[in-house]
């Protein structure tokens, strides 16, 4: 049978480029050991030139080891089943691989106890590596992203300097961010992109705020992420995630992305850093979403807005979800309705 006749099934969900290398090495140690499943009645097969079933892999690596032809007897087919039956029966033999689970001691001590073979050829390789100096720290650094923000970029306080936002155009519209990657970059001309939804949906962002600048390219101005500071979190965590809203807008200004840098605050205790990082002057945005019909919520609002219009004398309030009778001086402020609210209220 040449290796050629045997077509790969065009919809194989699984991808097995990284297990190829080391099946390739297993056949060149202990020969060709099972088979090749294909199907010759469905999916186009015929008796010349079968689909595979089970057995991508094995065939990638046999031509990686240069065969061209295998012996008839190392292909078995899948007469007599169903079409369904055939593809039940690729996606079973996959997944009932993948609930196996490997007792990590048991599988240590029979590896090590393998002398005459060199297993990490197979992928099992136990053996300290050993690393350049730093390396460690480095891997630490780029998780907190120390790489793009460091201890210089802040303030004596440790929150990131942000640059002043002077946004050459004010958005007409906010969207969430939840849209951000499905919307095209040429409509999203005239939007704004917010974050004022649950963190759930943007956590990701801090994971990697380079890898999603592409998404929010072509918005007229980017929100800093909006990570909640609630009443009743320890002051460490409102630190921390007033710390990322600051450092993800730092890296995405550094790229020319037109950000806003987002307020939020959580009573009193939480102004010896809430504000930092932002200079004064600049163009700032917040949202109004939950305040409205909880009388205590509008007291902690309004106290906090007072306490940023006092300490950044912003040029312009980006307002998200409507008035609640705060009086903003001098200072222009463009209102922004609750899209989820006005997709309701449309029956959308």
């Amino acid at each position: 049978m040449r290796l050629d006749d045997l077509v790969p099934y065009a919809g194989n969900p699984r991808d097995n480029d990284k297990a190829v290398d080391g099946v390739a090495a297993s056949i060149r140690e202990f020969g060709f050991r099972g088979a090749i499943v294909c199907d010759r009645e469905h999916e186009g097969g015929t008796p010349e030139h079968p689909v595979i079933v089970n057995g991508h892999t094995r065939v990638k690596a046999l031509k990686k080891l240069g065969y061209d032809e295998i012996p008839n007897e190392w292909v078995v087919y899948t007469d007599g089943l169903t079409e369904d039956e055939v593809r039940a029966l690729r996606l079973a033999d996959n997944r009932t691989a993948e609930a196996a689970t490997w007792n990590r001691t048991l599988l240590q001590h029979e590896v090590k106890g393998i002398k005459s073979l060199d297993m990490s050829r197979f992928g099992f390789d136990f053996k300290s590596k050993a690393r350049p100096y730093g390396a460690e720290r480095l891997r630490t650094d780029r998780h907190y992203h120390l790489d793009l923000v460091s201890a210089d970029d802040c303030t004596p306080s440790g929150m990131p300097s942000m640059g002043i936002s002077d946004i050459a155009v004010v958005p007409e519209r906010l969207q969430g961010f939840n849209y951000a990657k499905s919307t095209p970059r040429d409509a999203k001309r005239g939007l704004g992109c917010h974050f004022f939804i649950d963190d759930y949906q943007f956590e990701r962002v801090w994971a990697d705020p380079v890898g999603y600048e592409q998404s929010l390219k072509g918005y007229d101005a980017v929100l800093t992420p909006d990570f909640s500071l609630y009443m009743d979190m320890p002051l460490p965590m409102l630190r921390w995630n007033v710390y990322r809203s600051r450092a993800v807008g730092l890296i995405w200004q550094r790229d020319a992305l037109p950000v806003v840098p987002t307020l939020s605050w959580a009573g009193p205790e939480s102004y010896t850093f809430c504000f930092d990082g932002i200079p004064r002057g600049s163009v700032v945005a917040v949202s109004t979403v939950g305040v409205k019909d909880d009388a205590a919520a509008l007291a902690v609002w309004h106290d906090g807005m007072s306490e940023a219009m006092r300490r950044l004398e912003p040029s312009r309030v980006l307002l998200y979800g409507g008035d609640v009778g705060f009086d903003f001086g001098a200072c222009e402020v463009v209102e922004y309705a609750n899209g989820v609210t006005e997709r309701m209220a449309n029956g959308r």
